[in-house]
């Protein structure tokens, strides 16, 4: 079974993980990511107004990355990480996000 998500929300989450300073990136994302002790998985998400100017499509790319992540949040125990989205992405490219946070995470476990 599924669980929920654990969000970062705090200014100073964000801010930990960023002057972490390990990042991974792809063509629509860019993960920021610090190991934690607390053997959970924690999420934070950043879509600019320069990604997208309509509130619909940026909450829109953030429901899907957030379902993507908590369907593999198991393989990121251990892991706070803030998700950018650099570049956006509609309806039909779905397919591509998922594999390319597949590879992401593939790059972050090694």
């Amino acid at each position: 079974m599924q669980t929920k998500l654990i969000k970062l929300t705090k200014t100073d989450e964000f801010s930990s993980v960023f002057n972490f300073r390990k990042r991974l990136s792809s063509q629509h994302l860019s993960f920021h990511y610090q190991p934690n002790a607390l053997s959970l998985f924690r999420l934070g998400m950043v879509v600019g107004k320069k990604t997208q100017k309509l509130a619909v499509k940026r909450n829109y790319m953030r429901r899907v990355l957030r379902e993507l992540m908590r369907k593999k949040q198991e393989q990121l125990l251990n892991f706070d990480i803030v998700i950018r989205i650099q570049k956006s992405f509609y309806r039909n490219d779905f397919v591509d996000i998922e594999t390319e946070v597949d590879q992401m995470i593939a790059r972050l476990k090694k």
